[in-house]
């Protein structure tokens, strides 16, 4: 009878066996999941933020980017904003004296568009220049955007064109670079090189100075400057080096017609040894005056129309 009642009742009672247990109380949950995706845990809130924080980051391109510039002074905003360097936004200081300078940076950063204009105190200017005369007026230029040095000679063929490229080894001035830039873009040149470290990159000063072609000429970033040559070597490329005491004298180069890597150094140390060493042929400009060197647009210049003289 006790069974019976024990049937028909309407409690469910623990199942025999269960040791007290229902069922599902006995199934296995797995492995213990890793501190990053227990929820509430210190290292999975850390990897969230990390996630977000990687969300947020711009994408580079293959050749990196510089970091954002800043120039400062009421002169040199206005020269850069004449010369069209790329600026993002443009920093006037609260109750500035309003002169001549002031109102055409007003309208030249007006005029071009696409270019924020904000006032800010003069203390918060001060912390963004560090402490610099900043005059009132702060042009911020946003970070260049470099090709890699494979994309260089790949662009050229794809124009079915043999690749000219300039490769600077040891070019510090920011001036100079961009001289070689204009050089490059008016004798149809397919871009520059240059070396990630120890080395000028596409500033303000170098936009100035190649007068607007930098916008349609890439320069290109190299982690390694030798390894980089050595690739073009590779895919075909002659890797002409730029020396006083070159072996070859300029009009007597047969390479120019081809595709071709000329190498620059500086003024004063030149190529350095391993970057030498690296170059199939080093070629020596005759210069009757007696100059010692040229500088490094001034020379790049001189065989870049040597070699759109012949390929053209």
């Amino acid at each position: 009878m006790a069974a019976n009642n024990r049937r028909m009742s309407g409690k469910k009672g623990a199942q025999v066996g269960s040791g007290g247990k229902r069922r599902r109380g006995l199934e296995g949950k797995g492995p213990t999941p890793p501190a990053e995706m227990r929820k509430g845990h210190k290292k999975n809130r850390l990897a969230g933020a990390k996630a977000k924080q990687a969300a947020r980051r711009p994408v580079k391109g293959r050749g990196g980017k510089s970091a954002s510039e800043l120039v400062v002074g009421r002169n040199p905003v206005v020269e850069a904003l004449r010369e069209g360097v790329p600026a993002t936004t443009l920093y006037v200081q609260q109750f500035i004296d309003n002169d001549e300078r002031v109102r055409e940076a007003l309208q030249l950063a007006g005029e071009r568009g696409g270019i924020h204009l904000m006032e800010a105190p003069r203390p918060e200017l001060d912390r963004m220049t560090n402490n610099l005369n900043h005059q009132g007026l702060v042009l911020q230029i946003p970070p260049y955007e470099y090709a890699h040095p494979e994309d260089l000679a790949a662009a050229a063929y794809d124009e079915g064109e043999d690749p000219l490229i300039v490769a600077l080894d040891g070019v510090t001035d920011p001036r100079n670079l961009g001289a070689v830039v204009r050089s490059v873009s008016a004798f149809g040149g397919h871009g520059v090189v240059v070396p990630e470290r120890r080395a000028a990159g596409m500033t303000a000063g170098a936009w100035k100075t190649s007068a607007g072609t930098a916008a349609r000429t890439p320069v290109a970033r190299a982690t390694n400057l030798t390894r980089a040559l050595e690739a073009y070597q590779k895919a075909g490329l002659t890797v002409v080096g730029l020396a006083a005491d070159g072996e070859v004298e300029l009009g007597d180069l047969a390479a120019l017609d081809g595709p071709l890597v000329l190498v620059v150094g500086s003024e004063g140390k030149g190529l350095s040894r391993l970057v030498g060493e690296t170059c199939d042929i080093r070629v020596r400009i005759p210069m009757p005056g007696g100059a010692e060197s040229l500088n490094a647009g001034v020379a790049a210049g001189i065989v870049l129309y040597e070699a759109a003289r012949r390929r053209g």
